[in-house]
C-alpha cells in the first residue's frame, strides 16, 4: 500500500514538473527584445525661404529705369513622408515645390510639385554591420548628402559641386550602404540615371557612383571628428562621350566647429567629336559656433573651369554670414542666417560681378 502512494507521489510530481522544464527551455534568453515591425509612417517638412537683394549687377526694368533687384523666395518646399512596413522594409516619399523657370513653359515662374525623392528601402541589419541597406528608386546620391549633413546651409546654397553644376543630390537608381565596425567609416555605391531626379534619362548610359569615408582615429574625444573621404562617378553623356567627377573631402566636426575641405576633378566631353573638357576647383568652409545659438559661415570656392584652356577661366565665390539657430529637441531645424555672397568669374566664363546680400531661413522636422 505504501509503495502503491510512493509511486503515485513521483508520477504526480514528473507531470507537473516535466511541462516546466519544457518551457523553461523555449523561454527567450534574458535582455532579448525582438524587432519592431508595426507599421508606421512620420511626416514631416523642409522650407528654405529667404529675401535676396542683389547689389549688382544692377537691372533695368520695363520703363528703362536702373534698379537693384529683390525678392522674397521660397527655393524648397518639401513634404517628408517616411515609413516602416517592418524592421525590414522601409520606404520615403518627398514631394518638392520649386519654381518653373523654362524658358518659353506656359508655367514659367509658377511653383511647381515634382517628386524628390520615392524609394523603397530593405535594411540589412539582421545580416550586417548595423547601418547596412539597399535602396531603390529617386534617392540621395553617395556625396552630396554625406557632405550636407556636416556642411548644414543647404538653405543658403549648394555644396561645391552641385552649384557648379557637377552633381546633383538626388537621381534614380539602385544603391548599397554599409557601416565600417567600430564605427570607422562606411562606404556608400550605386547605379544611377546620372542625369539628376529632375531630367528624363536621355540614353542607355547609366553613373556608376561609389563614395569611401574613413574615420582614422573614432575613439578620441576630438580626433574622432576627422573623416577622409573619396567619390568617384563614372558616367557618360552618350558611348564615347565621357562625364567622370573625382572628389577627396577632409572634414571635421565638434560641438564648436564644422569644417570642410574638398577638392573637385571633372572630365567632360558631350559628343565623341568634341574634345574633352578637364575642370578642376576647391571649396574651403567653416561653421564655429557658441552654445547660445549663434554660428559663423565662411566660405571660398575656387572653379578652374578648363585648365587646358589658353586663356583664363576661372570663378569664384565668397561667402560669410552669421546664423541662430533655434533651441530645438530631437531632428527639429530651425534657423535664421544672414549673409553676404560675391562671385567674380574671369576669361571664358566672364560675366558681370555678383553681389548679394540675404536674409535665409529654414524650418525642418
Amino acid at each position: 500500500m505504501r509503495l502503491h502512494w510512493l509511486k503515485l507521489i513521483v508520477m504526480t510530481a514528473l507531470t507537473l514538473t516535466v511541462p516546466a522544464l519544457a518551457l523553461a527551455q523555449v523561454t527567450p534568453a534574458a535582455g532579448y527584445t525582438p524587432p519592431d515591425d508595426t507599421p508606421s509612417v512620420r511626416v514631416g517638412a523642409t522650407i528654405f525661404t529667404d529675401y535676396t537683394f542683389q547689389q549688382s549687377p544692377e537691372i533695368t526694368d520695363a520703363d528703362g529705369n536702373t534698379v537693384h533687384s529683390n525678392s522674397f523666395n521660397v527655393s524648397r518646399a518639401y513634404i517628408n513622408i517616411n515609413g516602416n512596413i517592418s524592421h525590414i522594409v522601409a520606404f520615403r516619399i518627398t514631394p518638392d515645390v520649386t519654381r518653373e523657370t523654362g524658358a518659353g513653359s506656359s508655367l514659367n515662374g509658377s511653383l511647381v510639385y515634382r517628386v524628390k525623392y520615392a524609394f523603397l528601402q530593405a535594411n540589412l541589419d539582421d545580416w550586417m554591420w548595423r547601418g547596412s541597406w539597399a535602396r531603390l528608386g529617386i534617392q540621395q546620391t553617395p556625396v552630396v548628402d554625406f557632405e550636407e549633413g556636416i556642411y548644414r546651409y543647404r538653405f543658403q546654397g549648394t555644396v561645391f559641386a552641385e552649384r557648379e553644376g557637377f552633381l546633383t543630390s538626388s537621381d534614380a537608381g539602385a544603391s548599397f550602404h554599409t557601416n565600417f565596425p567600430n564605427n570607422y567609416g562606411e562606404v556608400h555605391a550605386g547605379f544611377y540615371n546620372g542625369d539628376g531626379y529632375s531630367k528624363v534619362e536621355p540614353n542607355n548610359e547609366k553613373a556608376f557612383q561609389v563614395r569611401g569615408t574613413v574615420r582614422p582615429m573614432p575613439m578620441g574625444a576630438i580626433t574622432r571628428g576627422v573623416r577622409l573621404t573619396g567619390f568617384f562617378d563614372d558616367d557618360h553623356y552618350l558611348k564615347d562621350g565621357p562625364r567622370r567627377r573625382a572628389e577627396m573631402l577632409v572634414t571635421f566636426e565638434h560641438q564648436n566647429l564644422n569644417a570642410g575641405f574638398d577638392y573637385l576633378g571633372t572630365r567632360d566631353s558631350a559628343t565623341a567629336t568634341k574634345t574633352a573638357v578637364d575642370a578642376r576647383g576647391y571649396s574651403i568652409w567653416a561653421t564655429p559656433r557658441s552654445t547660445t545659438g549663434v554660428e559663423g559661415l565662411f566660405r571660398y570656392d575656387h572653379l578652374n573651369a578648363n585648365r587646358d584652356a589658353t586663356t583664363d577661366s576661372h570663378r569664384n565665390r565668397a561667402i560669410a554670414g552669421v546664423a541662430y539657430w533655434f533651441p530645438h529637441q530631437g531632428s527639429v531645424s530651425a534657423a535664421l542666417l544672414l549673409d553676404y555672397e560675391q562671385v567674380k568669374s574671369t576669361g571664358t566664363i566672364l560675366a558681370a560681378t555678383q553681389k548679394r546680400l540675404a536674409v535665409h531661413g529654414l524650418i525642418n522636422f
